[in-house]
């Protein structure tokens, strides 16, 4: 009986083990390397590679069937992304997949569309570019209200529309195997919001934030980074962004409310010691608290 009951033991340990290896293992650590302006990739395991193009990225998946592109950013950056992939595989492209409609992250698809690609991105996509159309930038083929889940030899890629937020047609990419998001522009790790908030509600970019929040994830990789930080982090830089986000409108708001009006003013006085040492917390955050200050003032 206890010859039995080790063995019972042993074979319990292997299959922990087991289980344990079978978990991912994303390397978080390491930074995505090369040079500041010049362009990077990173082999995370299992076909998912995250390219860098300066502070611009973007993920690919290679599958049996072909390969999933996303966000192109520009002919030049698009260029040296085929040209990473065909070192990874001479598998078709068959899908580029766009986050949103900024031209700065979704131009330059044409190289991958004269290959016979299809584009696929949000439906009001189709209207921001009618509104703003750039000959670099493809009209998607395949669009979608809320979600789409993307089928590509045995992978799956599922987008998520969460309202307005950046934009009116930002989607979040989730790949349910590995349990990662791709997140553009609305979580960028350990860095304040962008210059004066171009194109964000600030409310509506909380309120999306905690939705995503529930979604099954573990890891993000987001749509910038430099050269010097990871390629992928875990799933509480969502909820770090959010926070810094409610820690923003709270501290412009009490200032507002104890009688500072003057965005002049507030850019001066509203402090964040918390975020001292995020990325462009000196340059940046007088813009954002600006923004903020239009929010409450004009209600924009």
């Amino acid at each position: 009986m206890k010859s039995l009951f080790q063995v019972l033991i042993l074979i319990t340990g292997l299959l922990l083990s087991m289980t344990a290896t079978a978990e991912p293992k994303f390397p978080r650590q390491e930074p995505m390397g090369g040079k500041t302006f010049g362009h990077s990739v990173k082999n995370l395991g299992d076909g998912l590679y995250v390219f860098r193009w300066w502070v611009y990225r973007n993920i690919f998946l290679v599958t049996d069937e072909g390969v999933i592109v996303t966000d192109p950013m520009n002919p030049k950056a698009a260029e040296l992304l085929r040209n990473e992939i065909r070192k990874v595989t001479d598998k078709p492209i068959k899908y580029v997949v766009y986050s949103h409609n900024h031209h700065d992250h979704i131009s330059g698809g044409q190289i991958f569309k004269k290959e016979g690609a299809k584009f696929i991105g949000h439906k009001n996509v189709l209207k921001e570019l009618a509104d703003h159309p750039s000959p670099l930038t493809p009209m998607p083929d395949i669009t979608f209200d809320d979600t789409y889940t993307l089928t590509l030899g045995g992978r799956k890629l599922e987008l998520s529309y969460f309202g307005p937020n950046h934009g009116e047609s930002l989607v979040v990419m989730r790949l349910p195997k590995e349990k990662v998001l791709f997140i553009v522009d609305i979580v960028t790790p350990r860095r304040v919001a962008f210059r004066a908030m171009p194109d964000f509600w600030p409310d509506e970019w909380i309120r999306s934030l905690k939705e995503i929040e529930q979604l099954d994830f573990d890891y993000v990789i987001s749509g910038h980074g430099p050269e010097d930080q990871p390629a992928i982090d875990l799933a509480s830089v969502v909820s770090e962004q959010r926070v810094y986000l409610e820690d923003l409108m709270v501290a412009v708001k009490s200032a507002m409310d104890s009688g500072s009006h003057s965005p002049d003013a507030l850019r001066q006085t509203v402090k964040l010691p918390k975020y001292k040492n995020w990325q462009y917390y000196n340059e940046w955050l007088p813009m954002n608290i600006e923004r903020i200050w239009a929010y409450y003032h004009m209600g924009w």
